[in-house]
């Protein structure tokens, strides 16, 4: 049988459909102009509830300004991997400031988030080692157990009990660690990190906690949910992101210096992606800056969404455990997550629809995403929306 090449690929089409069926196919937007509280999608001006632009940096023009200087005396592309030529000047002084920030002894810089997280796991545990893990971690801690070939122990979300159970009756291993993030970046609640911490220390086992969403937001000076709940100390590996509260792209690992010399040696994804511009550098020192000196934006952006919250479950909607900027709308059904948005967009409010394999099968949800940018206007009329749609 001679098929050619696209017979080959015929059943993507039948998957699609499948997809399409289910409510469950995804597709892109257009945006044009600035990543800001307003938006313009397909054209069309939206209020965004969509972002992760938690201190609405993305389009502040501090960083805009650092990046454009950056560019003109570097240029754009590094060219190679950190460990060819690829590591700039810029790299050295952002991992310097994010050890200080973070108040580790070194720090470490890679092209995204989703590679710190697949690469720091990977990099840590391997076929003789067991790994723990959140059932509703983010996909790259989960990738990154899969990818170590350690063997994986998934607990109940949050179920600090019984990982400690399972803990406590895993055989003979090398190592263990346990993954967890901060701030679960669909439910917005936060992980218990104390009793984690408490688990690990009796069984012998890393503590690897991903700040992602919670870095700038969360703790008396940005650093996240280890900060609010004074664990920091006993957290072995501290990852983060440069992507989300502080406006620009890229991930990082906090830790010891020898945690940093292992991950430069080990981590895949570190050591064969080219390094980020220099020009990303730029951007996050004056958004670290920013962070320290302007700590009204998470103050307000949390009070924000405290009391949102309180409005939506006055309305009757399940908001879970959210205690976050992050708050999801849970209904259920893919189709009716998708109705809901559809109705908001037409009143001009962006709220995605997060559904399956995103979340767990019936927990589809609106996925409202407050920033420091957003203003009692805007989440009233979100409100108002809501009230009518309820």
């Amino acid at each position: 049988m001679n098929e050619k090449p696209g017979d080959r690929l015929a059943w993507i089409d039948r998957e699609l459909e499948a997809l399409d069926a289910e409510g469950l196919r995804r597709r892109l937007g257009v945006r044009t102009g600035w990543q800001a509280a307003r938006l313009v999608v397909d054209g069309r001006e939206l209020v965004n509830f969509g972002s992760n632009d938690y201190l609405a940096l993305a389009a502040d023009p501090r960083l805009a300004a650092a990046v454009a200087e950056a560019v003109r005396q570097e240029g754009w592309g590094s060219g190679a991997s950190p460990l060819i030529t690829g590591y700039g000047q810029g790299h050295q002084r952002l991992e310097e400031r994010l050890a200080e920030f973070e108040g580790t002894e070194a720090a470490l810089l890679f092209s995204s988030g989703f590679a710190v997280g697949a690469g720091a796991v990977a990099a840590l545990v391997g076929s003789s080692d067991v790994v723990f893990a959140d059932r509703k971690n983010h996909a790259s801690l989960l990738d990154g157990c899969r990818l170590s070939r350690a063997d994986v122990r998934v607990y109940p979300h949050g179920d600090w009990q019984r990982l400690d159970e399972l803990l406590a009756k895993a055989g003979n291993y090398r190592r263990r660690l346990i993954t967890t993030d901060g701030l679960f970046s669909m439910d917005g609640d936060l992980a218990p990190l104390d009793k984690l911490a408490e688990v690990a220390e009796c069984h012998g086992a890393m503590l690897l906690v991903d700040e992602a969403h919670a870095t700038g937001v969360f703790g008396h000076t940005g650093r996240g949910v280890a900060e609010q709940l004074g664990v920091e100390d006993r957290v072995d590996v501290r990852v983060g992101t440069l992507s989300k509260a502080l406006g620009s792209v890229g991930g990082f690992v906090a830790g010891s210096r020898p945690l940093v010399e292992w991950l430069v040696n080990r981590a895949r994804p570190y050591i064969f992606s080219t390094a980020t511009p220099s020009a990303v550098a730029a951007a996050v020192l004056v958004a670290l800056d920013i962070v320290r000196g302007e700590p009204q934006r998470r103050q307000r952006l949390l009070a924000r969404a405290e009391s949102l919250r309180s409005e939506l479950i006055a309305q009757g909607w399940n908001v879970g455990n959210s205690a976050s900027q992050i708050i999801p709308l849970v209904v259920g059904e893919p189709g009716r997550a998708m109705q809901l948005a559809a109705a908001l967009r037409a009143r001009g409010l962006f709220v995605p629809a997060i559904r399956p394999p995103t979340v767990p099968q019936g927990e589809a949800c609106l996925r409202i995403s407050l920033t420091s940018g957003h203003t009692e206007e805007m989440t009233g009329a979100l409100l108002e929306a809501l009230r009518d749609l309820k």
